[in-house]
């Protein structure tokens, strides 16, 4: 099974399990100086807008996030190579916690840290589902088959409706829709590029 997932891949996912090793043996200093925190607070630093995808709330959080990691991310890997995967992670990492922070900055809520690679995975969903839009995806609940565009598409709206009503707290659904978000228009910079480099007729999908 592990021979199927790919080196940067396999990587993201040790990373991330090794990180919540040490934030479960370390305890919660590790969360307040990694967690994003809003700016307005004195805990806010630069490199949270990073380190904070490399940190869950628990093993529930983690294993879900690591699980669509192992189920996508070595598609888009094989599909963008090693490094466009890497830049195309990171990015949406990075679009979800600043789309985070500016809802919550006109939100009105108490501050609170952010952690979990969610806004990354939601990206990987994001490609995956323009890449093989036909493909079909089991789900646990409800367990019925959907092509990967109608998933996605569901996915997205049901995170912008949670977020707008807030009905489940506690979740950073707008860093979901960051992550997508995000994504979405580094893949039509990259088809745009591709586009121009080799001309529409050679140019890859994105």
């Amino acid at each position: 099974m592990l021979d199927r997932i790919t080196p940067i891949n396999k990587t993201l996912i040790i990373i991330n399990v090794a990180i919540f090793l040490l934030q479960e043996l370390l305890g919660g200093w590790v969360g307040w100086s990694f967690a994003l925190w809003p700016p307005a607070t004195d805990l806010f630093r630069p490199w949270q807008l990073v380190t904070y995808g490399f940190l869950h709330g628990n093993w529930a959080h983690l294993f879900f996030n690591m699980f669509a990691l192992y189920m996508f991310g070595s598609e888009i890997e094989r599909l963008f190579g090693s490094r466009r995967y890497l830049t195309y992670y990171f990015s949406c990492v990075v679009g979800a916690a600043l789309m985070h922070l500016i809802v919550m900055s006109q939100s009105g809520l108490p501050p609170a840290p952010t952690v979990g690679a969610s806004g990354a995975v939601f990206g990987l969903l994001l490609a995956f589902g323009m890449a093989y839009p036909r493909r079909m995806i089991m789900l646990i609940f409800p367990p019925i088959p959907m092509p990967a565009w109608l998933f996605v598409t569901l996915y997205g709206l049901l995170e912008l409706y949670l977020g707008i009503t807030q009905t489940l707290s506690g979740i950073a659904h707008f860093a979901h829709i960051g992550g997508m978000a995000t994504g979405f228009v580094l893949i039509r910079y990259w088809r745009s590029q591709d586009r121009g480099r080799h001309g529409a007729t050679r140019s890859r999908w994105w």
